[in-house]
């Protein structure tokens, strides 16, 4: 295969689609005199639910502060557990060492880089609060099984609650990491319903951005009244403050009481107006998104060289957010060698993710990747691919291409 690198390209891994539109989406709300948390904000949370067929939807300031958030609602703190994947990105464990818990890792499933209700099972214990499965680069897991796991009665037998909500719940919480996941379809409904609350991120590279920002669906059983938590939650999200900026604008409404030490975790109307135009044209980024990830398909399934990533499967339908494609007995040194020169070549890529056993942080508190064979097993070979709405069918092709060739140099040395 002959290249022509006079003709080399400068792309980028996945830069946000930002347009007219969405330039004046933004002027018409800095032009309004109203940019913090406002109608444009509420119109997204409404606009949300619809999407995702939820009863409750609440947009904070980013996927990690709104999950932090119910961490804490439940309860869960020093002495608790957390079971989350190793093979995730830091801020699933984060949050857990930032409400005093002992976040409790697990090995993905050898085949992938999703997590099995069984692996979790055998990690619960009494100390066991809230497990929290992630979807990976749009693909869900399969939340039923986690779901059927909570409610087995040898599993119920061993929560132990303490405080109200735990008590009314009378079981682990189920929270879905489904930060890479939102559009993505879970046995023919979109993802968001499916645990007892989803957190989606619309960070700068996901899918559907707001530059920063996440949301909340509430999805609890009886007794529970979601709109009653999302009201909760969106207090301790403004300083336990009983009133948000615009309430208090209205006439003889300036006064508030803070009922909560709460924290300050809210989106504004800035952000929601990005959200609002993204969320408008989803469906035609999915298919973008879809359409280049089909490109890479039809190259790579040529060679014998790669393992390519799951999209569909007989429960679930990816929304397509990475391009999460392995190099087959591919080291951790080859992987960055080939990385590095698709770079060389004006490639940008990366990796999802570094397994948290890898990180410094993690190490100290005493996680060893050989614990995680799996984990590391995936993550030395895998490369993620540029995958964005401005992304041309030529670009992705040249892209492949360079793929194929940075990786038969650096396994004929």
């Amino acid at each position: 295969m002959f290249l022509n690198f006079a003709s080399m390209r400068n792309i980028p891994f996945s830069p946000p689609r930002v347009d007219q539109t969405t330039i004046n989406a933004v002027v018409e709300v800095l032009q309004s005199g109203w940019i913090t948390t406002g109608p444009k904000t509420r119109l997204l949370e409404s606009k949300i639910s619809d999407y995702c067929k939820a009863e409750a939807t609440l947009c904070l300031n980013s996927w990690t502060n709104a999950v932090e958030l119910i961490l804490r609602w439940f309860g869960v703190g020093p002495g608790d557990e957390v079971i989350v994947p190793a093979y995730t990105y830091s801020a699933t464990g984060n949050i857990v060492f930032h409400v005093g818990a002992t976040p409790v890792l697990v090995d993905c499933d050898k085949d992938s880089f999703l997590v099995s209700a069984a692996a979790i099972k055998e990690k619960i214990t009494s100390k066991t609060k809230v497990i929290m499965p992630v979807d990976i680069g749009g693909m869900p897991v399969d939340y039923e099984q986690f779901m059927d796991l909570v409610r087995l009665p040898e599993v119920k037998q061993l929560f132990q609650p303490k405080g109200e909500n735990q008590k009314n719940l009378g079981r682990i919480l189920v929270i879905s990491d489904a930060a890479h996941s939102f559009g993505a379809n879970y046995k023919g409904k979109r993802v968001g319903t499916q645990c007892d609350v989803a957190g989606f991120s619309f960070h700068a590279v996901k899918n559907l951005t707001t530059a920063e920002g996440g949301a909340l669906i509430f999805n609890l059983p009886e007794p529970f009244v979601n709109a009653e938590i999302r009201a909760s939650i969106n207090i301790s999200a403004l300083h336990g403050q009983t009133k948000d900026a615009l309430s208090k604008t209205q006439a003889g409404q300036w006064r508030y009481d803070i009922i909560e030490a709460g924290y300050k975790c809210n989106m504004t109307d800035i952000h929601a107006a990005i959200g609002l135009v993204e969320l408008e044209r989803y469906q035609e980024t999915l298919d973008k998104r879809e359409s280049i990830c089909e490109i890479y398909n039809s190259v790579f399934s040529k060679h014998n060289l790669f393992v390519l990533p799951e999209f569909h499967n007989e429960f679930a339908d990816s929304c397509f957010h990475l391009y999460m494609l392995r190099v087959k007995n591919a080291s951790e040194e080859q992987r960055d060698s080939i990385i590095k020169r698709l770079a060389e070549r004006g490639i940008s890529t990366n990796v999802h993710f570094q397994p948290l056993p890898l990180l410094t942080y993690y190490k100290n508190q005493g996680f060893r990747i050989n614990d995680f064979p799996n984990a590391w097993s995936q993550y030395e070979s895998e490369i993620s691919l540029p995958v964005y709405f401005d992304l041309s069918e030529a670009d992705a092709l040249w892209i492949a291409e360079n793929v194929i060739e940075c990786t038969q140099q650096v396994f004929s040395k």
